[in-house]
């Protein structure tokens, strides 16, 4: 039996592994099989691919070389179109002439501000003055500059503090007064009584106070808070830092470029030759940045930190065009050779502005008082005018000079999105400072402001200017003839500009659903007064020259950015506008965004936005939209290449439209260039 079994088993494993030996094989002819058609197929697949490339290729071959047919005639068109920028350009200078004679003519005895010596000779006549009434000085405050205006304050100051027993609080026996317009805001305490518990007050009329060491409120002091509306003392600092000045772009030279986008004439090349030296680095550009380059040409400088200087430029409405409009090497390079503020106490004024004025909190020295002497009034003539009173003495310990306590009431003129910075002025480094300054409590909702000081200064509030950048959304739609809506959405705050002809208005700004600042909303004015406006009351949503330094910005060439915001204004009387996610995709030479014909002043449906991309001298329309899983330049179907983004919606556009375009206002185009370009959305969204 034993040997039975033995052969059986032996020839099960004779049949398994004949059967494994098959298996094997088939396994083996399949794969065989399936790796040739896998590659059969794939063959056919690569060859589909190519088959699909070479169309492709073939295609944008034909569309390229139909744009390039075009191009000159394109551009000649656009080029005609543009010429409503020289129009807008010959309008403002005949405005400035005419400004100028209506001036003239009218004899007010005010100089004119863009005249030196009618300055300097109203400075002098001012100066020789005696009447040192203090609401004359206020009156006439609004016309001088900073070294007169305070020279004459202080004049007023002292002639009001000789008759301080005049004016005695009932109360305290103390002197106080409070006197105010619409720029500067005077308040004065005299320290007649010299009592202890009478060393804090608060001005009711304004809600500004103070708390006095006891060694001062025992002395022969008066305090003065001077609030002025104007800020005199940071232009100081731009002085020191030599800021480069601005250069601005005149609406002339956005025709110089239209027939030849790419290379650049040798006019351009001299003039950029006779221009400051740069660095070598600089002068290696791309064919893009020659061209740009051409936005330069005969560009002139203002100086943007006098107060006269910058009346003129409000008068001109020419838009200052922000230096960092350009290439990012030509940023890099130029942040490589600014010194970095290196004390952390020192206020770097590219990144902080003041908002809310300035306010003068000086400790002075009370003079002499009137005497009545039967029917005589009597005082002592000093001739060293008004003195300050120092506090604390000089080579004083600290430690025995205990702090000035303030309390301020910030104007519900001004916004505060953050907790405010204070800072001091220091004359001798003419810089603003953040040390001696401590204990600062600030309330919101009361919108005031609580600090001590180790001595009297000149203070500010400083917010941080690009508090407000990025933008997170962006939107211009036409809303009538020559009309339309400017909306930019950040992260405090939604601001509504209205444009009509040659003017804008700020319509609206909501902060957490409520509208805010409205004594200044609803107002007529131009895109630089606007701006003003806006920046003063703590609103800003205007890059500055180096605001690329402090936001993480979205670096556009210039090529691109500029053309868009002319050829967006040139069409915004029927097309509609928007911010893309895609924009920050599509890399540093091309910009996205949407576009919608907008005939009815409505707001624009989701399903009537399209896509479209621009280098400055290629337009299309995009196949991809807003909700997309990722972003592709492939073209809209059954869609073409044009040189011009006006030619690129003439496509699509009803007559209607393009009639709009054709006849919309100059003066409309160029107040809509000029706000696009001074916050730059599609840098800064």
């Amino acid at each position: 039996m034993g040997p039975k079994k033995k052969k059986k088993s032996s020839g099960k494993k004779k049949v398994s592994k004949a059967e494994q030996l098959r298996l094997q094989k088939e396994e083996e002819e399949r794969r065989l099989k399936e790796e040739e058609e896998a590659q059969l197929q794939a063959q056919q697949e690569e060859a589909a691919r190519l088959e699909k490339e070479r169309i492709e290729q073939e295609q944008m071959e034909n569309l390229e070389a139909k744009d390039q047919e075009r191009r000159e005639s394109e551009l000649a068109e656009l080029h005609s179109l543009e010429q409503k920028f020289l129009s807008a350009q010959q309008w403002k200078t005949d405005y400035r002439a005419n400004a100028k004679w209506e001036r003239y003519l009218s004899c007010d005895g005010s100089p004119d501000p863009t005249v030196l010596q009618e300055i300097n000779t109203f400075m002098s006549l001012w100066r020789e003055d005696r009447n040192e009434d203090i609401q004359l000085v206020m009156e006439k405050g609004e016309q001088v500059l900073n070294n007169l205006l305070h020279q004459k304050y202080n004049g007023a100051t002292e002639h009001l503090l000789k008759t301080a027993n005049m004016y005695e609080d009932s109360e305290t026996g103390n002197m106080q007064a409070v006197i105010k317009d619409k720029n500067v805001t005077f308040c004065i305490w005299a320290n007649l009584k010299k009592k202890v518990r009478f060393k804090n007050h608060v001005f009711c009329d304004v809600e500004h106070g103070f708390d006095l060491p006891k060694s001062l409120a025992v002395s022969n002091v008066a305090v003065r808070i001077l609030h002025t509306q104007y800020d005199h003392v940071s232009p100081l600092w731009l002085q020191c830092q030599s800021v480069p000045k601005l250069e601005v772009l005149d609406s002339e030279e956005l025709t110089q470029r239209s027939k030849d986008n790419v290379e650049e004439p040798e006019e351009e090349k001299k003039t950029d030759r006779e221009e400051p030296s740069m660095p070598a680095e600089e002068e290696i550009c791309s064919d893009e940045r020659k061209s740009a380059s051409s936005f330069k040409e005969n560009s002139s400088s203002i100086a943007g930190i006098n107060e006269a200087e910058e009346k003129t430029e409000k008068k001109s409405e020419i838009l200052d065009v922000p230096s960092q409009v350009q290439d990012p090497l030509r940023q890099e390079k130029t942040n490589e050779k600014e010194e970095a503020i290196t004390d952390d106490n020192v206020v770097d004024l590219q990144q902080f502005v003041p908002v809310g004025g300035v306010y003068h909190i000086d400790a002075l020295q009370l003079p002499p008082q009137v005497k009545q002497i039967k029917d005589w009034n009597m005082v002592e003539l000093l001739d060293v005018g008004l003195e300050a009173y120092p506090y604390p003495p000089e080579e004083a310990e600290e430690a025995a000079y205990p702090p000035i306590h303030i309390s301020l009431r910030l104007s519900d003129h001004v916004m505060y999105f953050e907790d405010p910075v204070i800072a001091r002025w220091d004359p001798a480094g003419q810089q603003w400072r953040t040390d001696g300054i401590s204990n600062v409590t600030y309330k919101n909702q009361e919108k005031s402001i609580t600090f001590e000081m180790d001595a009297f200064y000149t203070i500010a509030l400083l917010q941080d200017a690009h508090c407000n950048m990025l933008y997170r959304a962006w939107e211009l739609r036409p809303t009538g003839v020559d009309e339309a809506l400017l909306r930019v959405t950040t992260v405090f705050a939604t601001v509504q500009i209205q444009i009509k002809g040659h003017q804008c208005m700020l319509s609206s700004v909501v902060v957490e659903e409520k509208h805010v600042l409205s004594h200044v909303t609803g107002k007529w004015t131009s895109p630089l007064d606007l701006r003003a406006v806006l920046k003063k009351a703590g609103v800003n949503i205007f890059p500055g020259e180096y605001s690329y330094k402090y936001v993480s910005v979205n670096k556009k060439a210039p090529l691109a950015e500029v053309r868009a915001y002319q050829q967006m204004a040139l069409v915004a009387s029927a097309f509609a506008f928007a911010w893309s996610k895609w924009n920050l995709e599509a890399g540093q030479e091309k910009v996205v965004f949407k576009v919608s014909e907008h005939i009815k002043a409505d707001s624009v449906e989701d399903k009537d936005w399209s896509l479209y991309m621009f280098n400055g001298q290629k337009a299309q329309k995009l196949k991809i939209t807003e909700t997309s899983e990722a972003f592709s330049e492939e073209l809209e179907e059954d869609t073409e290449f044009h040189s011009t983004l006006y030619h690129m919606l003439k496509d699509f556009a009803s007559k209607e439209a393009i009639d709009k375009v054709e006849a919309a206002s100059f003066l409309f185009i160029d107040v809509v260039y000029q706000l696009l370009l001074a916050m730059r959305v599609l840098t800064y969204s």
